[in-house]
């Protein structure tokens, strides 16, 4: 990591509450410590959480899950891609095109290891409290609970590193230790930091409680995490510890010989937390994200969302830009620089209810409630939308860029299916893995979730590969926009050849009729799409029902009253052409297998470090 020097590395260690107290988790009302040091800051319940609210701090703003970690780094994909209208910085990386000395990957880096630091000094100094060894039941109880919290928090911080950057120096003590003891730290293959932090989060969910058990140490359900977060966190690391990723030796991507022992720890973590009915799904896939996310929600009545970061205040440290840069515009404002795909689009059978909340195909308008469509070229993101925010966003408010929406890192539907994908790994599609699958499907077409339905369930019979070829889908369709899909392709081994694939089919819409396979595996088919799409003016709906015509579907041979036409795939029209320049010519252009899966370290950083050696290929 950057080597900062040891006065300014004790001087973050020892004030850092102070930096993300006033502006970090709704679930604090402290006001920030004045003094400062250990013997000050872990005194009793209250110090300490405000401590912690520190550590929280770092996963969010414009460095952390505020934008560049939740929106910059997760694209291009074979769901969304960036902007190719600038040059450097943020269009470099979703281009695969990053260098060591672009600006956009120093700040995250520093903020990941600001919260590992963070976290040590919580880690260290509070099982060394008093209160933590002799106060009152409650008391302990809630200081094993935060010291699960930031084992976990470290985790997380340190999950999200690797997977950026792999192979990392091993920082698991306070900044006034390793600087003494280690200014100039090597890296550590990520296997040894893997295995540390599934160890930390075997202990850290052994100190936290439930969320329904919440009340019997004096907490309330809120953001903050318990033992399935945990749970739920050590299943997706231990995924990615099975699963491939690009190694520092032998500069290719490979997996290793024992990954099905990782397999087995996702499998019975997700077991657990289903088997323990402390979390479920909201039964509307629609009302979670308007209703719940939309509205700031701090804890959602079936414990869904597992792991939330919070944005507050409208500024840089603190907030997310969710929305404004990523969702579609209000009026001429917002960035919507997140492009659904339309190969993705139609991904989605005509039935399925995900589509429209994953994908935006309108603009809204200057009066903040009527909608204008968009094209299959100019689809947002959808999931964080301005014009789902409750309260509703005055007018005035329109070029804010700060939204207070909260960033989604786990949910019970991921739970669901990388059960589904462990139990297949080990066992074959078995009864329990349809289940799991199965209920993410009926939610999503407004079915009920846990009574069979021939009409949409997943056909039995599946051989394993094939099993894995529809899992692959459906957590697309169900996390699309979350973050999770070039990570997860990666992890497959399978990020070149999706985008390879991808890119070959937004190529072959340019100039053809409008006849398309849609989807991919034996779930794939021809349809016949619309050359234009129609649709109704002065509309508020935020849905299909916006529209006039069927996307799957030929066009209606005249105009329908009241509607007004938006090209699609006409290939005679200008859109077609927009396809191949804007889109075709451009996704993921700069991908190099056994490159682009990690970014590169930050010169600044090498420089500062002797002992740090840079990823293959840069």
């Amino acid at each position: 990591m950057k080597l900062i020097n040891f006065k300014t590395k004790l001087f973050f260690a020892i004030i850092f509450i102070a930096l993300g107290v006033s502006s970090c988790k709704k679930f604090l009302d402290q006001q920030p410590i004045t003094q400062v040091g250990p013997n000050f800051v872990f005194v009793d319940v209250p110090t300490t959480l405000e401590a912690l609210a520190g550590v929280y701090n770092r996963l969010t703003g414009d460095a952390g899950y505020g934008i560049r970690l939740s929106l910059y780094y997760t694209l291009d994909n074979d769901e969304e891609m960036g902007p190719k209208s600038g040059i450097g910085g943020r269009y470099e990386i979703d281009n695969y095109a990053t260098t060591s000395n672009n600006t956009e990957i120093i700040n995250p880096w520093t903020q990941l290891f600001q919260g590992i630091d963070y976290a040590n000094i919580c880690i260290d100094q509070i099982p060394q409290m008093a209160m933590y060894k002799n106060g009152t039941l409650q008391q302990k109880k809630q200081l094993q609970r935060m010291l699960g919290e930031v084992l976990t928090l470290r985790s997380q911080f340190y999950f999200e590193a690797i997977r950026n950057w792999g192979d990392l120096p091993a920082d698991f003590q306070p900044a006034y230790t390793l600087a003494q003891a280690n200014p100039f730290p090597f890296r550590v293959n990520r296997d040894t930091l893997y295995v540390h932090i599934l160890n930390d989060l075997l202990t850290a969910e052994n100190l936290m409680p439930w969320r329904n058990d919440l009340a019997s140490i004096g907490d309330r359900i809120d953001e903050r995490l318990t033992k399935g977060t945990a749970k739920a966190l050590r299943a997706k690391i231990a995924l990615f510890m099975g699963g491939y990723s690009l190694r520092q030796s032998s500069k290719i991507m490979e997996r290793r010989s024992d990954y099905l022992t990782y397999y087995q720890i996702a499998r019975d973590e997700c077991n657990d937390i289903i088997l323990s009915n402390q979390h479920s799904l909201n039964p509307s896939y629609k009302s979670l994200w308007k209703d719940q996310v939309g509205s700031h929600a701090i804890a959602d009545p079936d414990g869904e969302l597992m792991f939330q970061v919070t944005g507050i205040g409208k500024k840089s440290i603190a907030d997310t830009k969710l929305g404004y840069y990523n969702g579609p515009k209000m009026g001429t404002t917002g960035n919507a620089s997140v492009l659904i795909l339309p190969t993705y689009f139609y991904l989605f059978d005509s039935l399925d209810l995900r589509r429209d909340v994953v994908c935006a195909p309108y603009t809204v308008n200057a009066d903040g409630v009527t909608k204008t469509g968009n094209t299959h070229i100019a689809m947002n993101d959808g999931k964080y939308r301005r014009d789902w925010l409750t309260p509703a966003l005055a007018a005035s408010d329109y070029t804010i860029n700060y939204s207070g929406l909260k960033w989604q890192i786990l949910r019970y539907s991921d739970v669901l299916l990388m059960f589904a994908e462990s139990e297949n790994e080990l066992n074959g599609p078995t009864t329990a893995a349809y289940e799991a699958v199965n209920k993410v499907v009926r939610r999503g077409h407004g079915k009920q979730i846990t009574t069979p339905d021939a009409t949409v369930d997943i056909p039995s019979g599946l051989s394993k590969t094939d099993f894995f070829t529809m899992l692959t889908q459906e957590r697309s369709k169900e996390l699309g926009g979350e973050g999770i899909r070039k990570y997860d392709l990666i992890r497959w081994n399978l990020l070149k050849t999706n985008l390879d694939q991808t890119r070959n089919w937004l190529s072959a819409m340019v100039g053809t009729a409008p006849t398309l396979p849609v989807g991919v595996g034996p779930y794939g088919g021809l349809i016949t799409l619309p050359k234009a799409m129609y649709y109704k003016n002065g509309t508020i709906a935020d849905d299909k029902t916006i529209w006039a015509n069927s996307f799957y579907a030929a066009s209606p041979t005249s105009t329908p009253a009241g509607t007004s036409k938006k090209n699609w795939f006409d290939a005679n029209s200008s859109n077609s052409w927009d396809i191949k320049d804007k889109m075709a010519d451009f996704f993921a252009k700069n991908f190099m297998l056994n490159k682009s899966e990690l970014f590169p370290i930050p010169q600044s950083s090498l420089g500062a470090n002797i002992n740090l050696t840079q990823n293959p290929n840069y």
